[in-house]
């Protein structure tokens, strides 16, 4: 159904329970729009966080021989990106290696209906047949409290599951995400925006497909730097990454203009501005953050920051940026307005957003797919699944 569950220690992340397998069995996996592979754990010995780990429930398993519609892709699949390591099994192997450090998941490639429905006025249930991976070995943060129950890739690449509904023409090349305040949400197959939203193009890396944008200006209340930087979306990460001269300019004019006693360096928190909260206070006066794109347009982010309990009623309020030492990344904390992806020519996207302040919303309409069915189902309807938030600290 719609329900959602917000659950805590699960790293900061969003979460969707989605189903799949006949019977239908139901886990809670994490969007990631910068990876591709769906995988979800399978029946394995510690693939998953141990029960006495941040995980707040114990980790269900997709076992192939359990579900009637499953079977393995073959060496052969145009899938298989792995061939070379085929000869020791009949089915298409996987690794999938994060940015996270010793993070990665491997296994072997398997098909099986994900349930979905329609948006429509009278909403109709679909079996849409995808690709993912059976999870053997899990690594690093997946043994931790990321993603404990599989990562749902929602990536630019033709493996990721909004790239494969396209191929098999169940929707067009796009699908959104929106949030409450609450962080609950859905996410939608097929979401095409409206005429009225501004747009930027994103920057497409041939060898390194992802949601990347320009950034040609940064706005910290009533001042603006002029500058030139590449970001990636990436609803995987949690907060934002930003390398030198952006960060340090964002975090020089943001501590500048804020009227609050700076809280002494702390190794436990990966935050450098950090400022203590009074127990009458649930935040601080801050400046607004705008990041303007190439183009022209401006994207605001209503609150960057993030409350942290430091002990038992003491509070301090972060500026959640994370200094890096080469990559852009804006993360989804930071993203707390609607962010919409589109393309109008194969292999070229844009973003475009609308900026309201009670949902984030992100649409992305992907690279034109590289193969496609003659047969369509539910065409021009949106097809949905449900978000849910989980949050730490």
């Amino acid at each position: 159904g719609n329900a959602t569950l917000k659950v805590s220690n699960l790293g900061f992340l969003h979460y969707a329970l989605v189903t799949v397998g006949t019977p239908g069995h139901t886990f809670m996996v994490a969007l990631d729009t910068g990876s591709d592979l769906f995988w979800l754990p399978c029946q394995c010995d510690g693939c998953t966080p141990p029960p006495s780990s941040a995980a707040s429930a114990p980790a269900s398993f997709y076992i192939p021989s359990l579900s009637s519609t499953s079977q393995s892709v073959p060496c052969n699949s145009d899938f298989c990106g792995l061939r070379k390591e085929c000869s020791t099994t009949s089915s298409c192997p996987y690794k999938m290696v994060y940015v996270s450090a010793d993070t990665s998941s491997s296994g072997f490639l398997v098909e099986d209906v994900l349930y979905l429905s329609t948006e429509d006025t009278h909403p109709q249930f679909l079996k849409a047949q995808i690709m993912f991976g059976c999870g053997e070995v899990q690594t690093g943060s997946f043994l931790d409290a990321a993603a404990p129950n599989g990562l749902f890739g929602l990536g630019v690449d033709m493996i990721s599951v909004p790239s494969i509904l396209a191929q098999k023409g169940l929707t067009s090349n796009s699908f959104s995400m929106c949030f409450g305040r609450d962080g609950i949400g859905r996410i939608s197959f097929g979401d095409q925006g409206s005429s009225d939203q501004e747009e930027t193009p994103l920057d497409i890396n041939q060898k390194h497909p992802t949601y990347a944008i320009t950034i040609t200006g940064i706005v910290v209340g009533n001042n603006l730097m002029d500058l030139e930087v590449s970001t990636i979306f990436d609803t995987g990460t949690s907060f934002t990454y930003l390398a030198d001269p952006a960060y340090t300019y964002i975090t020089d004019g943001f501590h500048n203009q804020v009227q609050a006693n700076r809280h002494a360096a702390d190794s436990r928190i990966p935050f450098e501005y950090c400022y203590d909260l009074s127990s009458s206070e649930a935040r601080i006066q801050t400046p607004s953050i705008s990041l303007r794109t190439a183009g022209g347009s401006l994207f605001p982010a209503i609150d960057p920051g993030q409350v942290i309990s430091i002990q038992q009623h003491e509070y301090v309020y972060c500026l959640a940026i994370v200094k890096s030492t080469k990559l852009n990344i804006i993360g989804r904390k930071f993203t707390a307005d609607p962010l919409l992806w589109d393309s109008s020519v194969a292999l070229s996207l844009t973003l475009l957003s609308i900026f309201t302040m009670s949902f984030l919303l992100f649409i992305f309409r992907m690279p034109r797919p590289l193969m496609r069915t003659k047969h369509v189902i539910f065409s021009g309807s949106r097809l949905r699944i449900v978000l849910s938030p989980f949050v730490s600290f």
